[in-house]
């Protein structure tokens, strides 16, 4: 499988203009995963390693600090990831002749980046938020994310 060229990669991943059939945005889509993936899996190997506590720790940790450069590295990829999966969309939910496709486009990577400060607050502040929030959060992530992938990557349009 040869990769896509610059020209392909910047049509997906930068412009929200044209339109997408259904395999192009399902390979669009799988190319972002590809990369989410593995960028998620690091970043919950290292999570352990932000919890510092001064009263037990050394106030340096190398761990700490490598843990808390990869978050940064890491949000500022879950961003352009976001963007990116926003411009693909756009262009398949205009090839299906949705109305405001950018409002459509934008809304599972909004959702999803809710869902993800849910779980981070929650923990932080546990004494005055429930759980129950976050399961909802969690549940809308879900639907939106069948709702899109189904809509996008399998309901036939105008192809």
């Amino acid at each position: 499988m040869e990769l896509p060229s610059r020209e392909r990669l910047s049509f997906l991943y930068r412009t929200e203009e044209g339109s997408l059939d259904r395999a192009g945005w399902r390979c669009g889509a799988a190319g972002l995963l590809a990369a989410l993936v593995p960028l998620t899996l690091i970043w919950l190997a290292l999570f352990p390693y932000t919890d510092h506590d001064l009263a037990k720790d050394p106030f340096f940790v190398w761990q700490t600090v490598a843990a808390y450069a990869y978050l940064t590295f890491y949000a500022l990829a879950i961003l352009l990831i976001a963007v990116s999966f926003v411009n693909l969309s756009a262009k398949r939910f205009r090839a299906l002749g949705r109305p405001a496709p950018l409002l459509l486009a934008g809304l599972p990577p909004f959702v999803a980046l809710v869902a993800g400060a849910m779980h981070w607050l929650q923990p932080r502040v546990a004494e005055v938020m429930p759980y129950w929030p976050v399961a909802l959060t969690d549940v809308a992530l879900a639907a939106v994310a069948l709702w899109t992938g189904y809509e996008l990557g399998v309901r036939e349009g105008r192809e």
